[in-house]
């Protein structure tokens, strides 16, 4: 297993839509355990394959309690199958650290989705693993949180979020 890079907004890869994955080799087993290594590193709850710069339809995500057992999710061609309800929740994300912003989503979603070796799964869930599993599968789409805010909180984020990396490429700088 090995840590990968973290790409961060605006890089444009996280603007593309993923590939469906059609091979289940060892390739794909050793990207979603890079992926899930990186994940609990970083630390996040989820993580997208396009966020570590693989196009590619493949989604990890862990949403359990610091004092529960772990609830490893590794999806490949995941997609919403149906959901209900409402949820806003504020949200953040590792591909646009430090920034964090109330967005709507489904209160309850159901997920299909294939394993590493192509076997066919349904997960239904409510609460931060409803919204993981929406916002995940929104990055295999090339939409990152903050596209699902209002034009006037997406200008506003912009516009700090610019000036927050401005204020850090200065510090390295130094």
């Amino acid at each position: 297993m090995a840590l990968r890079r973290i790409l961060h907004y605006p890089d444009p890869v996280l603007k593309e839509k993923s590939l469906p994955v059609t091979e289940f080799n060892d390739e794909l087993k050793q990207l979603a355990d890079d992926m899930v290594e990186t994940m609990y590193d970083a630390p996040g709850v989820g993580l997208a394959a396009p966020q570590v710069g693989e196009l590619k339809r493949l989604i990890v995500l862990d949403c359990s309690a610091k004092d529960e057992p772990d609830d490893l999710i590794v999806a490949v061609n995941p997609e919403i199958v149906s959901g209900e309800g409402e949820s806003v929740e504020e949200e953040g994300c590792l591909s646009v650290p430090g920034y964090w912003a109330c967005v709507k989503r489904y209160g309850k979603a159901k997920m299909r989705y294939q394993d590493v070796e192509g076997n066919t799964h349904e997960r239904e869930a409510e609460g931060l693993l409803a919204v993981g599993m929406q916002h995940e599968i929104d990055h295999l789409e090339g939409v990152l949180f903050v596209d699902r805010l209002s034009p006037l909180k997406r200008s506003m984020f912009k516009k700090k979020y610019m000036k927050m990396l401005q204020e850090r490429e200065a510090v390295h700088e130094a």
